[in-house]
């Protein structure tokens, strides 16, 4: 059956149509055109080599679990604090055992700051137990603490270790003599106490001495040095932090590695530390503020510090490992 010839009303509804169509297909052209240029806008952001090698960072980052690697460091830092507050709780004991006014001052105030006979009765008792059991509670938590501590070091190497592999295989370690490799951890746990100790002293030490001479020359009153002041004081902090994660990146893996890469992640871990600490000072403060934050605010925040802290160091581990192929290919 064939088609009778179109009507004036066809017409008109065809004629209508064509504009739209040409709006239509201008529209995928434009379309196009500007998905073309999206993507050579996006080739030409990813062949930076900042961001080329942030991109590798963060592949290999997740590629090699660092996420629940660190949710692990961060369950293993809080569950040491437990025998460092019982070493706490030993100490506290031993300094009121041998000191009979500063005992007998903290339970008159305790007596006197809480109205609930019962509770004050409570807390007494507390600080009685922690006087008559220090000596069992700081022995047993000093070895618990010790055995902690060292699987602390431990499990963070061979995270470490997990992101600085070219191939990521079941950590030779396991292999090695127990006895042998808990001394090694213990070692390093020594020597990780040691950096930060060094680490925290620097920063105290140079920051009182600059306040000093500072005050010394009559500066301290010019407002428009101040910024100065903060920059220099940054800079000695970023600096400590430096020594500490060189410890971390370096040392402690016990694996050789890129001079430069090394110390060009070394740099990165410093400053993001630094980063970390200041978002922490803010953010702390703040959380307390609230009822429910001078409940939680402290147990949650010490989490979040220990959970980014944990990522920071495998995050700059990848990127010195990233970096290192880079390197091996150029």
């Amino acid at each position: 059956m064939t088609r009778e010839h179109d009507t004036p009303e066809d017409d008109n509804s065809t004629s209508s149509l064509k504009p739209l169509r040409k709006n239509f297909d201008e529209g995928i052209k434009q379309g196009k055109k500007a998905l073309k240029w999206s993507v050579k806008a996006g080739n030409y952001i990813r062949n930076i080599p900042f961001i080329s090698h942030l991109i590798r960072t963060a592949t290999r980052f997740n590629d090699r679990m660092g996420s629940p690697f660190g949710a692990a460091i961060t369950y293993f830092s809080f569950l040491s604090m437990i025998p460092i507050l019982m070493v706490s709780f030993a100490a506290a004991g031993y300094v009121l055992a041998f000191n009979p006014e500063l005992l007998t001052r903290l339970i008159r105030g305790v007596a006197n700051s809480i109205s609930d006979p019962t509770l004050a009765g409570t807390i007494e008792r507390s600080i009685d137990t922690a006087i008559r059991q220090r000596a069992t509670v700081g022995l047993t938590g000093l070895a618990l603490a010790l055995y902690s501590g060292v699987n602390w070091v431990g499990n963070l190497r061979m995270a470490i270790r997990a992101q600085y592999h070219d191939q990521w295989e079941p950590d030779i370690e396991v292999k090695e003599n127990m006895f042998l490799r808990y001394l090694r951890d213990f070692l390093a746990l020594i020597g990780l106490l040691v950096a930060l100790v060094v680490t925290l002293s620097l920063t105290s030490i140079a920051g009182a001495a600059q306040a000093r001479i500072v005050a010394f020359l009559g500066l301290d009153a010019i407002e428009w040095l101040r910024p100065a002041w903060t920059a220099i004081g940054l800079t000695i902090s970023i600096l400590a932090n430096y020594l500490l994660f060189t410890w971390i990146l370096w040392i402690l893996p016990r694996m050789k590695l890129n001079r430069k890469s090394l110390l060009k992640g070394t740099l990165l871990a410093a400053i993001g530390f630094e980063i970390l600490k200041t978002i922490m000072t803010w953010l702390l403060p703040n959380m307390a503020a609230s009822p429910s934050g001078a409940a939680f605010g402290s147990v949650i925040g010490l989490m979040a510090f220990f959970y980014f802290f944990a990522r920071l160091i495998l995050f700059s581990a990848a990127w010195i490992a990233t970096d290192i192929q880079k390197n091996k290919t150029a």
